[in-house]
């Protein structure tokens, strides 16, 4: 995790479309008990003057809701092509929201962090489009060794997952065959076994208070995501892993 410009401060697509369908029902759902009408309506006039106010609240709330279903899960569509050579398709955890980090991220000068529910909501439209990048050894960021894209976002309880496209041709490193002896290859089987994790990169960073042990960042703006073991990330739950392309129609999967 990386932060950067530290500050003191007082689309769907195909992506998650089961997903987004099940978020909606439940707006629908939500909508509904939030509105619902009693069953004394008193006289027949009466109900046809209610009627009106229960129908525009009840529209309110569906909207609402799905005004925070789309904060809640973005993606960027790109056309489907079987085979691609430079596609292998990866999904993740890439840090937790609401919950102190495991240790202290670079640049937070010594301080764990927490990036807000609402920090991250609103940060999800720079997340989409963003490199993943990995650094020799797999221990922490390089910013300028990108193999791979986010192209989609979602929040799923205090997890914030993603999931994209590595470029496989390019960085054989992370082939299905790497680690078997070739030179900067993630470690055996380790992008199938669990053994890997993320690490977000950020810029323009809010800190509620400075002075406080852990810091809370309540603003911030997405740059890039690294892939490194997940023992040397600051939060030690997230997760990486490659999808072999029989499973590239899969959706996101909790962790």
């Amino acid at each position: 995790m990386e932060l950067g410009s530290t500050r003191v401060c007082g689309t769907f697509a195909d992506f998650g479309r089961e997903r987004l369908s099940e978020l909606r029902m439940r707006s629908r759902r939500s909508s509904a008990e939030l509105c619902e009408p009693t069953s004394d309506y008193g006289s027949a006039e009466e109900a046809g003057k209610r009627q009106p106010g229960i129908s525009a609240c009840g529209m309110r709330a569906r909207r609402d809701a799905l005004t925070r279903v789309q904060l809640r899960a973005m993606a960027v569509e790109f056309p489907e092509v079987h085979g691609h050579p430079n596609r292998l398709p990866f999904e993740g955890v890439l840090t937790l929201v609401d919950v102190a980090s495991d240790k202290a991220p670079s640049g937070s000068r010594g301080h764990r962090v927490v990036l807000t529910r609402e920090a991250a909501e609103a940060a999800l439209p720079s997340l989409l489009g963003m490199a993943v990048g990995y650094k020799a050894g797999w221990d922490g960021h390089d910013a300028r060794q990108k193999c791979g894209i986010i192209t989609a976002a979602e929040l799923d309880g205090r997890q914030l997952m993603v999931k994209g496209f590595l470029f496989a041709r390019d960085f054989p490193e992370f082939s299905f065959e790497a680690g078997r002896g070739q030179e900067g290859a993630a470690p055996a089987n380790s992008l199938e076994d669990g053994a890997m994790g993320m690490s977000y990169e950020l810029a323009d960073a809010h800190v509620a208070d400075m002075r406080a042990s852990i810091w809370t960042l309540t603003r911030a703006t997405f740059t890039g995501a690294a892939i490194l073991l997940r023992e040397k990330a600051a939060y030690r739950s997230t997760s990486f892993r490659v999808k072999r392309p029989a499973c590239a129609g899969e959706r996101l999967r909790q962790r």
